[in-house]
C-alpha cells in the first residue's frame, strides 16, 4: 500500500464532479457562486487506503452483484470494539444504503399509519421527513436550552410523550445533530428504561459517533445495558468519518430476533438487497486500516471548531455558539441580532453569499439557528467568517442609518 500523507489545508476542486454541496446551488435557489458550508460531508479527500482498496476493486473489471462475508464483519466489529468498547455480533448485521433509508424502514416496520415516532426537535431533518412521508406523526419532546449553554432533555415531557397509546416508536440521534450533545450514560439510561417502560423501540442514529471531543465518550445506547438489546436499533456508517456518503454503505445492528425480521422485511419489500461493490470495499477497507488517517483528520477539525470559536467570541460576539461536544458541525444561535426568519435568510445568503443549513428545517425550536459545517480547509472556514461578519457590520450600519 502507498505510504500516507495527511494534508488537510490543500483546497480540492468540487465543482464540476456533480457535488451537491458545490454544484447544485442555482437548483436549490441560490447564488451560483455562494460558498457552501451545508451538507455534512467534508471538503477532504479521504484515506489513501481507503483508495488503494476500491482501486483494487475496480482493476477486476466486473461489479456483479457483491455480498460481504467474515472479513468484512470482523473489520467492523473490530472498529466498534476499539473505538467505542461496544461487542457486536454477526448476526445483529442488517446492511444498508444509508442511515436515513434505515430509519425510513425502521418506520414502516415498528409504526402503523397514524401512529406516533418520538423524536427531540431541533433534530437532523430527515427524522421528520421518513416520518411525515410514511403518514406518521412527528411527537417532539423538543431540547431546552439551558443557562449553561448546553441542550437538555425534559424527562417528564419525554416520558408523557413516550406514554402516549399511539406512540411505538423513538428516533434518537446520538450524537445529536445539529445541537451537538453526547449523551452522558445517566441520560441514555434514563431515556432506555422510559422507552422501557412504555414498550417504544429506540433507533439510535450514530452515525457522528466518531466525532466526540474532549475527554467526552461515545456510548453505544444498545450497549449500555442488556435489557436495552430488546428495544434497540443500532444506525452506523463510515460515511461521516471518511467522507464516504456517495458511496452509499451502511451498518445497521439490531440483536432482537423479531425486531429484525421486521425490519428485514421492510428492506424486502422495498425491493432492496445487496450493497454497492465499492461501498462494501471502502468500509471495509476504513475499519481495518483506517485509524493513522482518522486521527489525523480529528485533530485538523477539532482546530477548526477552536478557530471558529475564537473567531466569533472576538469578532461577532452578538452570535452566540453552541460548543460541539460531538460531530463537525457547529450550532450557532442568531437571535441576538433580532432578525425575523426571512431577515436571517437574506443576511446569510444574499448578503454574506453563503450557504448554510437554516435552524428552522430542523423543527421550530431550531428558528434564529444556523448550522455550520466546518470540515474543511480552515481557508475556507476562515473565508466563510469573514464574509458573514462583513455582512452583519453592513447590516447594522443600515439599521443605524434608519
Amino acid at each position: 500500500m502507498r505510504e500516507e500523507k495527511y494534508d488537510f489545508d490543500t483546497l480540492v476542486e468540487r465543482k464540476g464532479t456533480d457535488c451537491l454541496k458545490y454544484d447544485f446551488a442555482s437548483r436549490r435557489g441560490r447564488p451560483e457562486n455562494v460558498l457552501p458550508l451545508w451538507v455534512a460531508d467534508m471538503d477532504f479527500t479521504t484515506s489513501e487506503k481507503i483508495l488503494d482498496a476500491i482501486h483494487k476493486r475496480t482493476e477486476h473489471g466486473i461489479f456483479g452483484y457483491t455480498e460481504s462475508g467474515g472479513s468484512y464483519f470482523d473489520a467492523v466489529a473490530g472498529w466498534m470494539c476499539r473505538r467505542h468498547g461496544w461487542e457486536i455480533k454477526e448476526e445483529w448485521l442488517v446492511k444498508t444504503p444509508g442511515v436515513v433509508f434505515a430509519l425510513a424502514m425502521a418506520v414502516k416496520a415498528y409504526t402503523k399509519a397514524g401512529g406516533g415516532v418520538l423524536l427531540q426537535q431541533p433534530v437532523y431533518y430527515p427524522f421528520t421527513e421518513v416520518i411525515e412521508d410514511n403518514d406518521r406523526k412527528v411527537v417532539s419532546s423538543d431540547l431546552i436550552l439551558g443557562q449553561d449553554g448546553k441542550y437538555h432533555i425534559d424527562f417528564e415531557d419525554f416520558e408523557r410523550k413516550a406514554a402516549e397509546e399511539n406512540t411505538t416508536l423513538f428516533l434518537l440521534c446520538s450524537p445529536h445533530n445539529p445541537v451537538g450533545r453526547v449523551w452522558t450514560e445517566e441520560e441514555l439510561l434514563k431515556i432506555g428504561e422510559i422507552c422501557l417502560k412504555h414498550h417504544v423501540v429506540v433507533v439510535s442514529d450514530e452515525i457522528h459517533q466518531d466525532f466526540v471531543w474532549g475527554k467526552r465518550k461515545h456510548i453505544a445506547f444498545a450497549g449500555l445495558k442488556k435489557e436495552f438489546e430488546s428495544i434497540s436499533v443500532t444506525c452506523t456508517s463510515p460515511a461521516k468519518t471518511f467522507n464516504l456518503a456517495g458511496l452509499q454503505v451502511s451498518n445497521i445492528f439490531i440483536p432482537d430476533k423479531e425486531l429484525c425480521r421486521q425490519f428485514k422485511k421492510q428492506i424486502a419489500a422495498a425491493g432492496y438487497s445487496q450493497l454497492n461493490t465499492l461501498g462494501l470495499a471502502a468500509c471495509e477497507a476504513a475499519y481495518r486500516y483506517g485509524d493513522d488517517w482518522y486521527e489525523a483528520m480529528m485533530e485538523y477539525v477539532a482546530g477548526n471548531i477552536r478557530f471558529m470559536k475564537s473567531y466569533l467570541e472576538k469578532e461577532l460576539p452578538q452570535l452566540i455558539t453552541t460548543e460541539p461536544e460531538g460531530t463537525y458541525l457547529v450550532w450557532v444561535d442568531f437571535r441576538g441580532l433580532g432578525l425575523s426568519g426571512l431577515e436571517l435568510e437574506r443576511l446569510i445568503v444574499k448578503k454574506a453569499n453563503l450557504w448554510l443549513d437554516s435552524g428552522s428545517i430542523f423543527g421550530k425550536a431550531g428558528e434564529g439557528f444556523e448550522r455550520f459545517n466546518v470540515a474543511c480547509p480552515r481557508v475556507i472556514l476562515e473565508k466563510a467568517l469573514e464574509q458573514l461578519k462583513r455582512a452583519i457590520q453592513n447590516e447594522e450600519a443600515e439599521i443605524e442609518q434608519l
